[in-house]
């Protein structure tokens, strides 16, 4: 067990350019923590959540790294140990979506989704899991999908690496228990993202009303549940698969 201090610890979020991952990385901002901001290629925009962090008091790095090439994930690794900013907390929420039927995705497209949503947890899950064996603490935080428990027509790709996720979760959950090293996942349901912005409006209400609180969820909401999971007193907390929807999925 870790004697740093919450507030003194360190929290890489992927993909946290925008949407969940920007709302995640301010929410452990306004605890003063030491925030890492990846992203791809979205520059400005990384740096604009940064900034944002910066005025609750943060101190923040961002990184860039394709989490398909482990090259570049464990250069990434080697950057954050030069700065002292090697992570306590993992949070895995680069993703992207994919919607069609099977018969028309590619095998290039089926291998960017499984590559990015699933191969790119294990990579930098790889990278950062010996250090928080080390020190015998350690939070990997997994942001999943409800499809990745249930899923979704004309999803199958999308639904078939957040299964894996899911199942990636429970399993190093088990074998890093042990080592004081806490593994979930958050599979939220619809959120005000920009994923949600190729549906059409009357998509969007339809979704709506399956939903039985009546509205998508928030990003900061998605945000507020991986804080906690990342808490010192969730320690008993590990393997578990924890979807925010609004009563959508029980």
């Amino acid at each position: 067990m870790t004697n740093k201090p919450f507030h003194e610890q360190t929290v890489l979020i992927t993909g946290a350019s925008r949407g969940i991952g920007a709302a995640i990385a301010q929410r452990f901002a306004a605890e003063g923590m030491q925030i890492v901001i990846h992203y791809r290629e979205s520059h400005e925009a990384a740096n604009e959540v940064a900034r944002a962090c910066m005025k609750k008091g943060a101190k923040v790095l961002t990184v860039s790294a394709d989490m398909q090439s482990r090259d570049q994930i464990l250069k990434m690794r080697d950057k954050l140990e030069q700065m002292g900013m090697v992570p306590d907390i993992v949070v895995n929420n680069a993703g992207i979506s994919h919607y069609g039927l099977l018969t028309d995705i590619s095998e290039e497209d089926w291998d960017y989704v499984m590559n990015v949503n699933l191969k790119g947890v294990f990579l930098c899950s790889q990278a950062f899991v010996p250090a928080m064996i080390s020190q015998k603490f350690g939070r990997i935080i997994n942001v999943s999908s409800i499809w990745g428990i249930s899923g979704a027509s004309c999803e199958v790709a999308y639904s078939t690496a957040k299964g894996g996720l899911n199942a990636f979760t429970k399993a190093l959950a088990k074998e890093l228990a042990p080592s004081g090293v806490t593994v979930n996942a958050v599979a939220p349901g619809a959120v005000e993202t920009d994923m949600m912005a190729g549906f059409h409006v009357d998509e969007k209400v339809a979704i709506e009303n399956e939903i039985p609180v009546g509205r998508f969820g928030m990003p900061e909401e998605v945000a507020s549940l991986v804080y906690f999971l990342a808490l010192p007193e969730s320690g008993y907390i590990t393997g578990q698969i924890i979807s925010p929807n609004g009563g959508w999925l029980t």
